[in-house]
């Protein structure tokens, strides 16, 4: 499949990852470690790396933290999404962003549907813009983020950058 308008040159992008989750550690975070390397292998870089717990105040505070600094345009979190009791990634982005790309949801979950099947309709993936910084939600199993990053975040990661900033 062609892009529909490819981008015309390469930008590295200075990203951030947040891994959501009370149990992993740097050691045991393959989600995390997939993003690292989907990203750096496509040529951006991964200015900061986080485990947060899934707390909604911790992970708005840190998105802010990383707004203040000014030093990435792109934050990719993943886990927290489904709708168990401590999944609260989503509510926290909920309320933080300014636009929201409901296609990057809806794609994920068809996508995922033809994976795992119904089960995808329980994943609140979800992407947008906070304060010119492009953020996207993952679930946290590493068969999710390696679709969400191949198959939604990498082809597009230029142009949207691109295009919140004018």
């Amino acid at each position: 499949m062609s892009l529909p308008h490819p981008d015309r040159q390469i930008i590295s992008i200075p990203c951030a990852i947040i891994t959501v989750s009370d149990t992993r550690t740097p050691e045991s975070d393959r989600s995390g470690q997939l993003l690292k390397q989907g990203l750096t292998q496509a040529g951006h870089q991964v200015i900061n790396y986080d485990i947060l717990k899934d707390e909604p105040q911790s992970i708005i505070a840190h998105i802010q933290q990383l707004k203040q600094e000014n030093i990435v345009q792109v934050i990719i979190l993943n886990g927290g999404t489904g709708i168990a009791p401590r999944d609260t990634t989503y509510d926290a982005l909920e309320g933080l962003l300014e636009k929201t790309l409901p296609g990057f949801g809806e794609l994920f979950r068809y996508l995922s549907y033809q994976d795992i099947g119904s089960r995808a309709m329980a994943s609140r993936a979800i992407a947008g813009v906070y304060q010119q910084i492009l953020i996207f939600s993952l679930p946290g199993s590493s068969n999710a983020v390696q679709l969400g990053l191949d198959k939604l975040i990498l082809p597009e990661l230029i142009h949207l950058t691109q295009q919140i900033r004018g």
